[in-house]
């Protein structure tokens, strides 16, 4: 029981089971047997137990078996934790025990709520403080708001208002022995993982932060925007059999921990982090990919060996995107970092940086555009606008900063954050955004075309807040973009891994809509042949799936939009986790994908797998039987998801 006055209450059952039997057949509140702390503790067989340990509020108490003990914490900076010790001997130690005294002390407890909680420092008349020998005491500046004790660790760990993690010897108060610096706001949930050597924090401002015990360095931030966390957080806990941290607000947010696995020497691997993009250079012939660990790699296209490597390009933050300047020999990548950054890839060396001012928020699409010969890098993200940068290549200032915003992206653009650009030259481009939302505009004048709203999936009877709306990839099948008339020549991702045909005329129209995903995944990435034929959709499962689109939705809306089995040609396994690009090498009919399983990979169109970029055997591209194929990678083939589906299997056994 915790108490305004800075008094710990413990309630001791000397007969737990006697006295839950009889609590439980009490009326009941809210479907619950409920009985009052005045009637509890004059019930037969219980101890009431009451010590003044704190001179403020009691901000968090637990007892803890493993070393017979209370820890509070208060934000009293001379009690500002308190760790008090439950022997044998605790009758004889200062503690009031039993109904002794109890009517003064309820009287006391009743009386202080009445004449006013303000009277900090109050001293309880029934409260009896600890002897010195009993109960270990850290002084902490501004007090202590939170705390986590891992008595495996032996460590202690506190938070609090000055927005400081302290790690303590829960044996030695004096000094702590390590300080977690990194949040900007108080500190109020603490939690020592045993099992992963980790602490995790939340702050006011709705941060989480996850910490290395043994390096005492900060491994991951969710910051609100990401985690997507909103309003007052009211409780939080983590649940270590799944390993997701629960935090209440207005509603409730289960935040999943995903480690990263450890190395497996017989799994091949291009990243040692996962790969967010890759991309064909069609000018020398490379592969490049960028990693979650801010690393850039070029590959040899025809044989899979590594031509170069450099680091941190974006510091410690993930590259997003990347694309090439019109020549093929300039890379542009983005960061989470809120910076494009253009690249001489073949030494590692940065040209220059474009960020506009003050903070900036993480980019996730970037594409190289030209417009009346003039050329330009655009970039999207959690800004909401759509940020345009002049490449001009004699310009001798390192950090350039963007051009003015569009006046119709002011006025009227996306209110949440935008996932995807995509350009149909000379005149269009679409972007997407996280609720559903597609608009496409102008690209010489700036002015928005139509706007589009995803509908949500058939499925949805009750609204669709809890479905993820989010339009990950728009493309446009640019054979169409001049008969718009009765086509449909854009295409987008939609909700539980369907795929959305859009006319573009009149305000825009959907044409014609169907489930892609034979697992109704997410949708990851799309992509389309050059001559808009066959359409390449991969999901979050990685697979990827070959649709003939040659005459669909060209002659007006398709009311009954096909079933997967009809027009699907093809459709395989290409990675075991989400697949983060999928780009169509047309010259050679050859397909490229990324994942997050740390892997960048080649395909035939058709699915015959020729090699993974950072195996030991160089592949031919020119030499089929230089090729993986028939084999598949060994993790794909392991994998439970991989099973095929058989009517056999779905019979009843």
């Amino acid at each position: 029981m915790i108490q305004l006055q800075g008094c710990v209450n413990i309630l001791i059952l000397t007969s737990v089971g006697e006295t839950l039997r009889t609590w439980k057949k009490l009326p009941k509140a809210e479907n619950l047997p409920t009985i009052g702390i005045e009637s509890a503790v004059l019930s037969p067989k219980v101890m009431f137990i009451r010590w003044k340990v704190h001179e403020d509020w009691v901000t968090q108490l637990k007892y803890y078996d493993s070393i017979r003990a209370v820890i509070s914490a208060s934000n009293h900076e001379s009690t500002a934790l308190v760790i008090d010790s439950i022997s044998e001997r605790f009758k004889n130690q200062g503690c009031t025990v039993g109904t002794t005294n109890v009517e003064q002390q309820l009287k006391e407890i009743k009386d202080y709520g009445k004449e006013g909680k303000g009277k900090r420092g109050h001293m309880a008349v029934g409260a009896q403080r600890r002897m010195e020998g009993d109960q270990t005491i850290f002084r902490i500046y501004k007090g202590a708001k939170t705390f986590a004790f891992c008595k495996t660790n032996n460590l202690l760990v506190t938070g609090g208002m000055d927005r400081l993690i302290r790690m303590w010897n829960p044996y030695v108060p004096g000094k702590p022995t390590g300080m977690l610096k990194g949040h900007i706001a108080p500190v109020l949930y603490l939690h020592i993982s045993t099992e992963d050597n980790r602490i995790f924090s939340v702050s006011n401002d709705n941060t989480i932060k996850v910490w290395d015990i043994q390096d005492q360095s900060c491994l991951f931030t969710a910051n609100p925007k990401a985690s997507r966390i909103r309003g007052e957080i009211t409780a939080c806990y983590y649940v270590p059999d799944i390993k997701a941290l629960c935090i209440a607000t207005d509603s409730i947010a289960l935040l999943p921990l995903k480690l990263k696995p450890q190395p497996q020497p017989h799994l091949i691997v291009s990243h040692k982090e996962p790969v967010l993009r890759c991309k064909y250079n069609k000018e020398f012939r490379h592969v490049i990919s960028c990693s979650e660990g801010s690393a850039v790699k070029v590959w040899d296209f025809e044989t899979g060996r590594q031509v170069f490597e450099f680091s941190g390009a974006h510091g410690n933050s993930a590259i997003t995107c990347i694309t090439f300047d019109d020549s093929g020999r300039r890379l542009v990548t983005g960061g989470r970092d809120g910076c494009l950054k253009i690249w001489n890839y073949n030494n590692g060396r940065c040209l220059r940086t474009l960020k506009k001012e003050g903070n900036c928020d993480e980019i996730c699409d970037c594409a190289y555009v030209e417009v009346n010969k003039n050329k330009y890098i655009m970039a999207v993200g959690w800004d909401r606008k759509i940020n345009i940068f002049s490449d001009l290549v004699d310009d001798l200032h390192h950090i350039q900063k963007p051009l003015p915003y569009w006046q119709d992206d002011l006025k009227h653009g996306h209110k949440e954050d935008i996932l995807c650009i995509a350009q149909c030259a000379p005149t269009f481009l679409a972007t997407s955004s996280y609720d559903g939302e597609i608009i496409v505009w102008n690209l010489v004048s700036g002015h928005m075309y139509c706007q589009l709203q995803t509908p949500p999936p058939s499925n949805c009877t009750d609204g669709y807040v809890s479905v993820d709306m989010s339009v990950t990839k728009v493309v446009f099948l640019k054979t169409r973009a001049l008969k718009s008339e009765s086509t449909a020549p854009l295409v987008s991702s939609g909700p539980q891994g369907s795929i959305n045909f859009w006319n573009l005329l009149n305000g825009g129209q959907l044409f014609a809509t169907f489930v892609a995903s034979r697992i109704n995944s997410q949708i990851s990435t799309i992509t389309v042949t050059a001559e808009d034929t066959f359409l390449y959709i991969a999901d979050h499962a990685g697979y990827i799936y070959v649709y003939d689109i040659n005459n669909y939705s060209t002659s007006g809306p398709v009311k009954d939009p096909p079933k997967v089995w009809t027009t699907v040609t093809n459709y395989w396994r290409a990675h075991i986790n989400t697949i983060t690009s999928l780009e169509l090498i047309d010259e050679h009919k050859i397909l490229l994908t990324s994942s997050t399983d740390c892997t960048v990979r080649l395909w035939s169109l058709d699915g015959e797998f020729i090699g993974t970029f950072g195996q030991l055997e160089p592949w031919d591209i020119f030499t089929p039987t230089s090729w993986k194929h028939p084999t598949v990678p060994y993790e794909i083939l392991i994998d439970p998801q991989s099973m095929p589906i058989h009517p056999v299997l779905k019979e009843d056994i």
